[in-house]
């Protein structure tokens, strides 16, 4: 979950540049003090709200790879693809623009996500959240990668909370003190992001190698777990 907390975090802001015109026009700037700070919680909310449901869902998809046996060729192999995007970025081969959707679901959902910003209510905030997190961003995919990783519905979504908690200070930055984040500071905490994609890449691939090693590389196979069962149920 540390790894989350810290791709969320480096990540936030690549996705100030992406989220921060919504955050900057949220029914908020109006507002003072404790209202205001509630807002901007409750629009933030929204967002780790999505993406919990979507480490659940992800996370549910992961657990029947690992009842499949499979689980642990997954988190080799997603770690060996984080660690070949942060090479062909790194040595210029492969630039990422961002993920694309169907063009029906991407414009229904900046359809809704409009109607809800033209209302400016404080009401609506939560609502914006949620669907911003719908929002189509690279990042997100990553950490979505990593949900499939865990082989659990409760650690999916617990991975990609702890993914949207690390994107807090900066999306709560960029609403509350717009003025302080320059491009400068957003480019040289952007260029750590590489690093964090990488390391979450290592920690994926020794969590399959299934080394023995608590919390960073635990014994995972799903088959090993078979088999201890049916002895233990002999007669």
């Amino acid at each position: 979950m540390i790894g989350a907390l810290i791709l969320g975090f480096l990540g936030s802001f690549h996705c100030i540049g992406m989220c921060g015109p919504i955050a900057l026009t949220l029914p908020v700037q109006h507002l003072e003090g404790a209202k205001k700070l509630a807002g901007v919680l409750l629009y933030n909310a929204g967002r780790i709200t999505t993406y919990a449901l979507l480490g659940m869902i992800f996370g549910w998809v992961g657990r029947q790879l690992y009842l499949g046996g499979l689980q642990q060729w997954l988190s080799i192999g997603i770690g060996i693809l984080l660690l070949l995007i942060v090479l062909l970025q790194y040595t210029g081969i492969y630039r990422s623009k961002g993920g694309h959707l169907p063009g029906i679901y991407l414009s229904k959902i900046k359809s809704a996500l409009g109607a809800l910003l033209r209302q400016q209510r404080f009401s609506t905030l939560y609502g914006i959240g949620v669907l911003n997190g719908l929002l189509p961003c690279g990042l997100v995919y990553l950490a979505i990668a990593g949900a499939v990783a865990t082989g659990a519905t409760w650690k999916g979504s617990l991975f990609m909370a702890a993914f949207g908690a690390g994107t807090l200070p900066a999306m709560m930055t960029v609403t509350w003190f717009s003025h302080l984040v320059s491009i400068g500071v957003r480019n040289r905490i952007r260029s750590l992001i590489p690093f964090a994609v990488g390391i979450m890449g290592i920690l994926l691939i020794l969590r399959g190698l299934n080394l023995g090693i608590p919390y960073i590389s635990p014994v995972m196979s799903a088959h090993s777990e078979k088999v201890v069962e049916r002895c233990c149920h002999k007669p």
